[in-house]
């Protein structure tokens, strides 16, 4: 089985381009579901087989994470990742039968994302407000944030090459390696002039061969992890009393781009999502701000 998913990854990671935290994702589920069925059926590990998972094993693998209390979205990523595990065994000739097919994803509860007001965004990206190298990579990297609703990996893969400054576009690899061009604002593209000017070069190193555009304290890329410590002091510069992380900033773009007028299928677009359910969950939450407005002022609410 193991070699099995090792080929899988490298299929993952040389075809799909997905990102090295997704790999590690599915890996870890794998890897788990793996120690469940060999388990269950009295096998040793290395020795379980594609066609030993059968419609019911799965079944009690599921009911297993139900019993542990795990949450419904936990439980459903589990199940994408052996899904597209099964898929590709199926497609590769390996499993005549892929039992993945007769399941389906739990149900879960619609949640409207949260957002940030105009007037905490603004406090937030005048947080780094002092002319150091960190400052003013901050105050790029926030202004570009909010100024494209790009995704973290987005953010993080950006090299300098993927920028036209002059024209107002970014150049962005998204999920399943789609390209896309997005428009940023004047106020971002003032930020990353100044920080390309006088706060990048002072955090290369001296070979200067790094082509990420944000670098860290070390001249390297910056890591997802290493943009969400950023946001986080941000934050608490700001004195917001709020929990912000990258994707955070993402639902507000996308929220104020439809407050706004902007047209829902202009925003699928800027935002790379396939399908446009994804993005219509927007929609509820500026219905829910004139839901508000309209209790809060009309005076027969």
């Amino acid at each position: 089985m193991y070699s099995y998913v090792d080929s899988f990854l490298n299929y993952l990671q040389l075809e799909k381009n997905v990102s090295v935290h997704t790999l590690e994702g599915y890996q870890r589920d794998i890897f788990q579901g793996i120690d469940f069925f060999s388990h269950f059926l009295e096998k040793k590990d290395f020795e379980l087989q594609p066609g030993d998972i059968n419609y019911q094993l799965i079944r009690s693998y599921l009911s297993k994470l139900h019993r542990e209390k795990l949450a419904r979205s936990s439980i459903n990523r589990k199940l994408a990742g052996w899904r597209s595990f099964f898929k590709f065994l199926s497609r590769e000739g390996i499993i005549r039968d892929n039992p993945l097919s007769r399941i389906s994803y739990l149900r879960l509860e619609k949640r409207l994302p949260s957002f940030l007001f105009e007037d905490e965004c603004r406090m937030l990206v005048k947080a780094p407000s002092k002319n150091n190298p960190l400052d003013l990579r901050d105050r790029a990297l926030l202004e570009t944030l909010y100024a494209s609703g790009m995704r973290v990996s987005e953010l993080v893969s950006l090299d300098l090459n993927n920028l036209d400054l002059t024209s107002r576009y970014l150049k962005l690899m998204g999920k399943g390696s789609k390209e896309r061009i997005v428009p940023i604002g004047f106020p971002a593209v003032d930020s990353i002039r100044i920080y390309l000017e006088d706060g990048r070069p002072r955090l290369a190193n001296k070979f200067g061969f790094e082509q990420a555009v944000f670098l860290n304290r070390m001249g390297k890329r910056l890591t997802t992890r290493g943009v969400r410590k950023i946001i986080n002091k941000q934050v608490c510069k700001s004195c917001l009393n709020r929990h912000v992380n990258p994707h955070l900033i993402r639902h507000t773009y996308a929220t104020h781009m439809l407050d706004r007028g902007a047209d829902i299928r202009a925003v699928q677009e800027l935002l790379g999502h396939k399908r446009l359910s994804t993005t219509q969950v927007y929609t509820h939450v500026t219905q829910e701000k004139l839901k508000k407005v309209y209790q809060q002022f009309h005076p027969r609410a």
